[in-house]
């Protein structure tokens, strides 16, 4: 008899960092067929998850919804895996058509990256793929987003600032609990290499 496949759902839109990652996770552990549900907000994947539309959800550290997740949905949504992973390459993009920007959109999550204090007003949005939406239908001025956005829109959007890619911890929330171990942990982690040179 086939087992379903599972479902894996994360924050969307298509090409933000979650999406990315949430897929690099299943090749990662090989899940072939392994489907990827997207949503609007942590809100509904959360509810997806304990009503059991999904069967594992993935949340970057950073959102700033983590940590109000983690309490509310405590007995209904357990982590039962962490790891690092690095995001795209994120930039200050700017329209082209804009000498001096005043409003910059980003996902509140990326608003240290960078100085931001020669915009005056930042915009939050949902993800860095909500941000570059922004900017092509010319809501904003800039957007902190990904570079490739910039790379792939040249006559309409520049380059003011490349930050680079940011290593994040990405945390799996499944139903059921994994066994409650003094710590959950990699025992030949890279990191082992390191403790031995300090």
């Amino acid at each position: 008899m086939n087992r379903p496949r599972l479902r894996f759902g994360t924050l969307g839109s298509e090409g933000s960092n979650h999406s990315l990652i949430v897929r690099r996770y299943i090749e990662f552990r090989r899940l072939d067929g392994a489907e990827v549900k997207l949503f609007a907000d942590f809100d509904a994947a959360f509810e997806a998850l304990v009503v059991g539309t999904i069967d594992f959800l993935l949340q970057v550290s950073v959102h700033p919804s983590h940590t109000d997740m983690v309490a509310r949905y405590t007995n209904r949504a357990h982590i039962v895996d962490a790891f690092i992973a690095p995001s795209k390459v994120l930039a200050i993009v700017t329209r082209q058509s804009v000498a001096t920007p005043k409003t910059i959109a980003l996902q509140p999550a990326t608003r240290c990256y960078a100085d931001l204090s020669r915009w005056e007003r930042q915009i939050p949005e949902a993800s860095i793929m909500t941000v570059a939406e922004g900017l092509l239908a010319d809501k904003y001025d800039s957007g902190l987003t990904s570079l490739e956005i910039a790379e792939k829109h040249p006559d309409k959007l520049r380059v003011d600032h490349v930050i680079g890619s940011i290593s994040d911890v990405w945390v799996l929330f499944g139903r059921t609990p994994i066994p409650k171990d003094p710590i959950t942990a990699w025992p030949d982690a890279p990191v082992t290499a390191l403790f031995a040179t300090a």
